[in-house]
């Protein structure tokens, strides 16, 4: 992954980064990370419990259930066709 990048120059982006934000901002951001991704994941588990479970069509007492087929267009036989 990080072929090429030794431990030291790591480091020294480290400093530079801490130099550059502060350990008090970079605290926040941490959090603020870790929150988001929180809640994203709780987002992501609540959508998959709200889908909607496919249910057979419910049939009225006294009525019985019917087939939709596909209706065939009636021919006029003074055409030619």
């Amino acid at each position: 992954m990080f072929s090429g990048v030794s431990i030291w120059q790591l480091l020294i982006l480290l400093v530079i980064v801490v130099l550059v934000f502060g350990t008090r901002r970079l605290g926040s951001m941490g959090s603020d990370v870790g929150e988001a991704i929180k809640n994203f994941r709780s987002a992501m588990s609540d959508g998959d419990s709200n889908k909607p479970t496919a249910k057979a069509p419910e049939v009225l007492p006294g009525s019985a259930p019917t087939a939709s087929a596909p209706v065939e267009p009636s021919r006029d036989e003074s055409r030619p066709g």
